[in-house]
């Protein structure tokens, strides 16, 4: 690190950067050097030069903060805010945690046959096809028989619980923004940011706000992992209306309400549906890995096969996850196809 000295003697930051003791545990590249009976800052030359990164400079400069500092100061600030942001969100997000545990209760507690009864008629009062109601028949019977029917249950009221929501609060955001060009710019980078953050990263500050035995913090990180899809799509389906439409309805004399219900939301719809499938298989993405900080359902089973090496307990729910997801696809395909239709005639 001779270069880096000699550039800070160079700029007369000498006297700023100190001298003499670091501070702080040692790094360890230093402990290594130590170890070896060497110093960690040994002469370079152009080929050999490091990168100027903190903890380079640093061993240059103590003034200069070490990526750990940094590190250890954003831990140190997401602490100190901690209480106040528990204050304000505890509240807000505790119906949460009761639309949760209320509809995974309700779906355990009722019977088998009652519960398969109304899904098979649900399904097929939306998408009129017999082939969804089949599979979806077949699907329910199948996990029954081999024992992974609570299971199953537990991870579809999660489903149902944070897809809702997600859809509840991303139409009208999707609906702002394809209103307000100002809205959308500066919303997209958070639409951004949510699509590319690890799934993993969701769970690091929930924890540290929420209790791990709350069923809010899993149901958090799902819908804000798989909200992004229906919001997306809800403002480029209203952005994509013909104008000529809108200038139609203009010339009737309709108000910005009326367009909205009865000419641009139905035609936005087939969009719309296509953002609630995606949003329904990354809800069902994150509740497998919501199992690693308690939520329950299918992915409690894959974590369990993972964590004591048992081959078929993970293949098994990692099987039965994919013929769920496969069930949410078709069916949520069979509603898009006949809004698609209804578009048509």
């Amino acid at each position: 690190m001779a270069f880096y000295d000699s550039l800070f003697d160079s700029l007369g930051l000498r006297e700023w950067c100190g001298a003499g003791d670091k501070g702080g545990p040692m790094t360890m590249a230093e402990l290594l050097a130590k170890s070896k009976g060497t110093t960690a800052t040994e002469e370079t030359s152009a080929l050999t030069l490091p990168f100027p990164s903190l903890d380079n400079l640093h061993a240059a400069c103590e003034a200069i903060p070490r990526t750990r500092d940094m590190t250890s100061g954003v831990e140190n600030f997401f602490l100190s805010i901690k209480s106040s942001l528990q204050f304000v969100l505890d509240p807000l997000t505790q119906p949460l945690s009761w639309l949760l545990d209320g509809s995974i209760w309700l779906f355990i507690a009722m019977p088998w046959w009652l519960l398969i009864g109304i899904t098979l008629v649900a399904v097929y009062w939306i998408t009129r096809s017999r082939a969804s109601t089949i599979l979806v028949a077949v699907t329910w019977l199948f996990l029954a028989f081999i024992d992974h029917y609570d299971y199953a249950v537990q991870t579809m009221a999660i489903i149902f619980i944070c897809t809702g929501l997600s859809v509840l609060f991303g139409v009208p955001i999707g609906i702002a923004m394809s209103k307000n060009d100002r809205l959308q710019k500066a919303v997209i980078p958070v639409l951004d940011m949510l699509q590319t953050l690890p799934s993993f990263v969701y769970l690091i500050p929930l924890i540290f706000l929420f209790s791990v035995t709350e069923s809010k913090l899993y149901g958090i990180a799902i819908i804000l992992y798989a909200i992004v899809p229906v919001i997306r799509l809800t403002d480029l389906g209203i952005r994509l209306v013909d104008q000529d439409i809108i200038e139609a309805a203009n010339a009737f004399g309709m108000t910005a309400r009326q367009k909205l219900l009865s000419v641009e939301l139905p035609l936005a719809l087939p969009n719309i549906m296509a953002g609630v499938n995606q949003t329904i298989m990354m809800s069902l993405a994150m509740v497998v890995i919501a199992s690693l900080v308690s939520a329950p359902g299918l992915g409690v089973l894959v974590l369990r096969g993972i964590n004591n090496l048992e081959l078929g307990v993970g293949l098994v729910s990692g099987f039965c996850i994919v013929i769920l997801a496969i069930l949410l696809d078709r069916v949520s395909k069979a509603t898009l196809a006949r809004v698609d239709v209804s578009q048509d005639s």
